[in-house]
C-alpha cells in the first residue's frame, strides 16, 4: 500500500510582527492606536460599572483585553467597508467607529478629540443602555447595534448568525461594482456553528471581497477550544476551503495591522475571501466583571500570564522605547479617554439631590408607546405604481397563461427591469429553469445574477440578508417550503427581527419564494406550507396568490417592496391558467383580498389552492357562500374590512385550508374573527384543514392528511342548516 501526503496548495501561515513593523508607522498613527485602545478599555470599565449600579438593562459582555485586534483590524479599513459582529462587539464597534469620525492626519499628541467622535461614543453607550438617543433607539442594546455611516452594518447575538451577512454585504458590493471589502467578527465558538462555514464555502464559491476575522480567546463561555474541536489550529478551517488563512497575534495591534493588509493584497490581487485568526484572551468571564477563576474554569495563572500581555501595558512602553509616546504623554492620553467617556455618561445620567446613586436622566428612555413602531414599513415605495386586479383588464389586453409560466416570465420580468435583483437558491441554474421551471430563461439572460447555491439554506439566506442590507433586492429560492425552517434563524432571527431591531425603518427587501406541493406524495418533510410560522414574526409579509394574474401583480409588488416577503408557490396550481395581461407591469396592492365567488349563505375565509376547492364545494352543495381569496396572510396585512363586510351580510364563517391543523393560519383568523365580528356572528366559526398528521409518502394517508374539497362541503353542510 502505498500513501501519498495530501497538502493544500492554498495560502496556510502564521504571521509574526518585527520591530521593523512598528518602525515603519508613522509615530501619529502609533499614538492614535494607543488612545483608541485606551477609550475602548475606559468605556467598557464604565458600562461594567454602570450595569453595576443597575442602569444597563441586559447583558454586558465586556470585550476587555481583546482590544487590540479589533484596533489593529479597522485600522485597515475606511467607512465604506463594512463590519459586523456578535454578542460581544463594543471594541470592535468603537474602533470602526472613531475611524469614521477621525480627520485625515489627526495626532493625539497634539490634536484635542473631535466632537464627532464624542457623539459617537456617547451614542454607543446610550445604545447599550437602551435609550430612545442610541443609534437603534434603545432596541438593538449591547448585543444588536448599527450605524451604517461608519460601515456597522448590524451585529447579531445569535451566534454564527452574523457571518453569512457578511458575505452578503460582499456579494452587494462584487455585483454593483464597489471596491470595498467587509468583515465578519466572531469568536472560536461561532467557527463550531454550521452556517459560519457554510458562510466561509459560499463566499469561496463566489469569490467575495470579505474577511472572516477569528478571535481565539479559547473560551466558548467556559467552555475551552479543546473541548470544542479536535483540530485546534482554527485557521485550517478556511483552508480547507481553499481560503488563504492566516493566524495572528491578536494582542499586538500591529501584528493584526499586518495581517489585514494581507488580506485586502490579497483580495485586490485574486479577490476574495481571506480567513484571519487573532489569538488572544479577554480577561473576564462571558458577562459581567467576574474573572473567570472566581467561577472555577481558568487557573489564577493561566490568567495571570495573559494579563502580562495586556496591550495596554505593551504598547506603551514599546512606545516610550521608539520615542513616540512617554509616560507623561501615556497618562494624558488616558486623562482624555476617562473624561470623554466620563462626560458620555454625565450626558446620560443624574444624581438627584439627596440620592446616593446616578440614574437615567429624564426623557431618555424610549416612549413604551412605540413598542410597535417600524416594525415593517408604511409601503410609500408602492405609490405611484399600477394597480390591476383582473376584473379590470379587458379580454383583448390579456393572454391566457399557466401559472408556472406567470412564476418564470414575472421573474425574468423584473430583472429586466430592477438590476439589482439577484437570485440565490439550489438548482436554478440548470433543468430548464430549475427544478419547477420557475426560473426559466434566468440564467441564459442574467447568468451574473445567478447564484446557485449548496445545500445550506441557513448560510445562502442569511448572505441574501446581508445583500439586502446593502443594496440588492435578492430573490432567495426554497425548493420546498419545509426547508425553510432549515434556515429558521436567518429567516426568523434575523429576517424577521432586523429592521425593528435596529430602530425601525431599516428596509430589506428581500423575497423568499417557497415551494409548496402537500399532494405530490413527498412526505412529511417535503409538504409542508410554511406561511403560517412566518406569520408568527410580523416583519414579514406573506403573499399567497391563487391565479396567475393574482401571482404576477403579488410578485411585482415584493419586489418593490422594502419589506421581506414570503411568496408561496403552490404547485398544485402550476398547470391551471387563467387571464394575465399582455403588459405584465402591474401591481396587487398587499393587504388586498378578493372576492372569488359572491355568496349571502356564509363567508369561506381562503388561500391558494384552496380557492378552487371552496368553489368546488359551493357549487357541490348548492349552498351560496361567498369565498374570499385572502391573498395576503400577514397578520398585519390582511384585509380585514373586506372580511368584515362579507361576514356582517352573511353572519356566518368557514375558514378552509388545506395545511395541517397545527401549522394553519386557522386558529388566529377564527380569533381574530370573533374579536371584531362577534356581534354579527349566528353560529360558531368552523375550521376545516389538514388532520393532525404532516402529509405522508402513502397515497390515502396523504389525501386523508390534507383538507380538501369533500371537506369544505361537509363544513358547509354543518354551517349553514337545510332549509325544507
Amino acid at each position: 500500500m502505498k500513501r501519498s501526503p495530501l497538502r493544500t496548495e492554498t495560502d496556510w501561515f502564521r504571521l509574526e510582527a518585527e520591530e521593523a513593523d512598528w518602525a515603519a508607522e508613522s509615530p501619529a498613527d502609533l499614538a492614535r492606536w494607543t488612545e483608541q485602545l485606551l477609550l475602548i478599555r475606559r468605556f467598557e470599565e464604565a458600562i461594567l460599572d454602570l450595569h453595576g449600579q443597575g442602569l444597563i438593562h441586559g447583558p454586558a459582555h465586556a470585550s476587555i483585553g481583546q482590544e487590540a485586534g479589533a484596533v489593529g483590524a479597522m485600522s485597515v479599513l475606511g467607512s465604506g467597508d463594512k463590519i459586523n459582529g456578535t454578542h460581544r462587539a463594543h471594541h470592535q464597534i468603537l474602533a470602526k467607529l472613531l475611524n469614521h469620525a477621525t480627520p485625515e492626519g489627526y495626532d493625539p499628541r497634539r490634536d484635542p478629540p473631535t466632537a464627532a467622535a464624542a457623539a459617537l461614543v456617547q451614542g454607543t453607550m446610550a445604545e447599550i443602555m437602551g435609550l430612545s438617543s442610541g443609534f437603534c433607539g434603545g432596541r438593538g442594546g449591547s448585543m444588536h447595534m448599527r450605524h451604517a455611516e461608519s460601515g456597522v452594518v448590524g451585529s447579531s447575538a445569535i451566534i454564527g448568525g452574523n457571518v453569512p451577512h457578511a458575505a452578503g454585504y460582499a456579494l452587494a458590493d462584487k455585483v454593483l461594482g464597489r471596491d470595498n471589502v467587509s468583515v465578519a467578527f466572531f469568536g472560536d465558538g461561532t467557527l463550531m456553528a454550521g452556517q459560519t462555514l457554510e458562510a466561509i464555502n459560499l463566499a469561496a464559491l463566489y469569490t467575495l471581497p470579505v474577511i472572516f476575522f477569528l478571535e481565539n480567546n479559547f473560551y466558548a463561555v467556559s467552555t475551552h477550544v479543546r473541548e470544542q474541536t479536535r483540530e485546534t489550529r482554527l485557521t485550517g478551517r478556511g483552508a480547507m476551503f481553499g481560503v488563504p488563512s492566516v493566524e495572528c497575534d491578536g494582542m499586538d495591534p500591529v501584528a493584526v495591522r499586518r495581517a489585514m493588509q494581507w488580506a485586502r493584497e490579497t483580495i485586490r490581487e485574486k479577490g476574495g475571501p481571506v480567513f484571519v485568526e487573532a489569538v488572544c484572551y479577554r480577561f473576564l468571564h462571558q458577562s459581567g466583571p467576574l474573572l473567570g477563576s472566581q467561577l472555577g474554569y481558568r487557573s489564577k495563572e493561566e490568567e495571570a500570564e495573559w494579563r502580562a500581555r495586556d496591550p495596554l501595558l505593551t504598547v506603551p512602553a514599546r512606545l516610550e522605547a521608539m520615542g513616540v509616546l512617554d509616560a507623561a504623554g501615556f497618562e494624558a492620553l488616558d486623562a482624555r479617554a476617562r473624561r470623554m467617556v466620563a462626560q458620555a455618561a454625565e450626558a446620560l445620567t443624574e444624581t438627584a439631590p439627596g440620592a446616593n446613586a446616578p440614574s437615567i436622566r429624564p426623557g431618555l428612555l424610549p416612549d413604551p408607546g412605540e413598542v410597535d413602531r417600524g416594525i415593517r414599513g408604511d409601503l410609500t415605495e408602492l405609490r405611484g405604481e399600477a394597480m390591476r386586479e383582473a376584473t379590470s383588464v379587458p379580454a383583448e389586453a390579456a393572454r391566457e397563461m399557466k401559472f408556472i409560466e406567470a412564476v418564470a416570465a414575472t421573474l425574468l420580468h423584473n430583472m429586466e427591469r430592477d438590476p439589482r435583483i439577484v437570485v440565490i437558491g439550489e438548482d436554478i441554474h440548470r433543468l430548464r429553469g430549475g427544478v419547477s421551471g420557475s426560473t426559466k430563461g434566468v440564467m441564459e439572460r442574467f447568468p451574473e445574477r445567478v447564484f446557485a447555491t449548496p445545500i445550506c439554506e441557513n448560510g445562502f439566506t442569511g448572505m441574501a440578508l446581508g445583500a439586502a442590507l446593502c443594496g440588492l433586492r435578492p430573490v432567495v429560492d426554497i425548493m420546498f417550503g419545509d426547508f425553510t425552517v432549515v434556515a429558521a434563524d436567518q429567516m426568523f432571527n434575523g429576517i424577521g427581527k432586523f429592521a425593528h431591531m435596529f430602530g425601525g425603518g431599516v428596509p430589506i427587501p428581500l423575497v423568499v419564494r417557497a415551494r409548496v406541493n402537500p399532494g405530490a406524495g413527498y412526505g412529511s418533510q417535503h409538504s409542508m406550507d410554511p406561511s403560517a410560522l412566518f406569520a408568527m414574526y410580523p416583519g414579514w409579509r406573506i403573499f399567497s396568490p391563487s391565479t396567475p394574474h393574482d401571482y404576477v401583480g403579488l410578485m411585482n409588488s415584493a419586489l418593490r417592496c422594502e419589506d421581506p416577503v414570503l411568496v408561496i408557490e403552490h404547485q398544485d396550481l402550476f398547470q391551471t391558467t387563467g387571464p394575465v395581461p399582455v403588459d405584465l407591469d402591474y401591481c396587487i396592492a398587499p393587504g388586498t383580498a378578493r372576492v372569488a365567488r359572491a355568496g349571502n349563505a356564509c363567508t369561506v375565509l381562503t388561500y391558494a389552492a384552496m380557492v378552487r376547492a371552496a368553489e368546488e364545494a359551493a357549487t357541490t352543495t348548492g349552498i351560496d357562500a361567498e369565498v374570499i381569496d385572502l391573498r395576503t396572510l400577514d397578520p398585519l396585512g390582511l384585509d380585514w374590512p373586506a372580511v368584515e363586510a362579507s361576514i356582517r351580510r352573511t353572519n356566518r364563517v368557514l375558514i378552509a385550508e388545506q395545511t395541517a391543523r397545527g401549522t394553519s393560519h386557522g386558529a388566529r383568523l377564527a380569533q381574530e374573527v370573533q374579536e371584531r365580528c362577534f356581534d354579527w356572528l349566528d353560529a360558531e366559526i368552523l375550521r376545516v384543514c389538514g388532520s393532525e398528521a404532516a402529509p405522508t409518502v402513502s397515497r390515502p394517508l396523504n389525501h386523508a392528511a390534507l383538507g380538501d374539497s369533500a371537506k369544505v362541503a361537509a363544513g358547509l353542510r354543518q354551517l349553514v342548516p337545510a332549509r325544507g
